[in-house]
């Protein structure tokens, strides 16, 4: 059984199709990311999941409950930190992780929940003087309460600072190594990418793609982009590999030479065609498309334009990564 499995789910708005025919398949013990654009049917597919928005169409479960029939199951069932989650200021840490329990009819100990998140030392401190990395800690370890077998995190690295995302991170890897299946929606590419096992990316509604990162990277054929360096740029270079099959933009700098090939294949023969051009290579550095350019491909049709904030999201994934180990 899938933690989350829907069949041709759909609800509309009036005229409007806010999600339509969804197949969604989120495997038990793997960390999904579910992206999409705003106004994509994000949100109203995570609230037909938690059964707060009946489907006009289609059906599912989530754990096993029906989401129409089962819904206060799902819910018992389920930790749930939402976006823009609000703490009651006069409230300490330990009497908002308390509540949860008692809601959810569990017998956790909530310094053992606070201590997950690593708000222990700070449970007696009411929450309204936390930063905003500390209330999403303290969200996440209501969210706890009860052992849900599943996680739906909705932005939970919204408005934190790089600090405060990675330790974010930490936490969710260490509730999935315990067990715990994790469906996290975001707009942050770079947290996705550094995350999750699998994507599905919405698009008006519709789930366009699923898959691992790098299947659909493969898939779609995303950009690569190759630098060399060389000792000295030939005037006849640039036009010799501009006429090449699958080079779709070329930039010389001084002595380094940008070539972006649109299919990976193409990669060999670019390389084989400067090396035999008579300069010698000094190095060659191959940035492979981010998350984010995959993810403005899918849901504009558009390649990305600006070379720099390819480099820019691929060198913040690479950081990630970095203070992730």
């Amino acid at each position: 059984m899938d933690a989350i499995e829907t069949n041709s789910l759909g609800r509309r708005f009036g005229d409007v199709n806010a999600v339509e025919s969804l197949d969604l398949t989120v495997q038990k013990g793997e960390i999904y990311g579910f992206l999409g654009p705003n106004g994509a049917g994000k949100s109203t597919t995570i609230n037909m999941l938690l059964g707060f928005t009946p489907p006009s169409s289609g059906s599912g479960t989530v754990l096993g409950y029906d989401l129409e029939h089962e819904s206060v199951a799902i819910r018992q069932s389920v930790g749930v930190l939402p976006e823009d989650f609000g703490v009651y200021g006069r409230l300490t840490a330990r009497k908002h992780v308390r509540f949860a329990i008692e809601t959810k009819g569990a017998d956790d100990d909530p310094d053992d929940l606070l201590g997950r998140v690593e708000l222990a030392d700070v449970a007696d401190r009411t929450a309204g003087g936390f930063s905003t990395g500390m209330k999403q800690r303290l969200a996440l370890a209501m969210a706890l309460a009860g052992n849900p077998d599943l996680l739906i995190l909705d932005e939970p690295s919204s408005g934190l600072d790089p600090n405060g995302a990675r330790e974010m991170r930490a936490i969710i890897r260490e509730e999935n190594e315990r067990g715990t299946t994790v469906f996290f929606s975001s707009h942050v590419m770079e947290q996705v990418e550094a995350i999750c096992d699998r994507v599905g990316i919405m698009r008006d509604g519709r789930l366009i793609a699923e898959d691992a990162i790098d299947s659909l990277k493969d898939r779609f054929d995303a950009d690569s982009r190759l630098v060399f360096t060389l000792d000295t740029v030939a005037d006849d270079i640039v036009p010799a590999l501009e006429t090449m099959n699958g080079v779709t933009d070329i930039n010389a700098d001084g002595n380094d030479v940008s070539v972006v090939v649109a299919d990976a294949s193409r990669k060999a023969p670019v390389i084989e065609a400067v090396g035999a051009s008579g300069v010698t290579i000094k190095d060659i550095r191959i940035d492979d498309s981010s998350l984010e350019d995959l993810f403005a491909t899918l849901t504009t049709g558009e390649r990305p334009t600006s070379r720099h904030a390819e480099e820019n999201a691929a060198n913040t994934t690479q950081l990630i990564r970095e203070a992730d180990q």
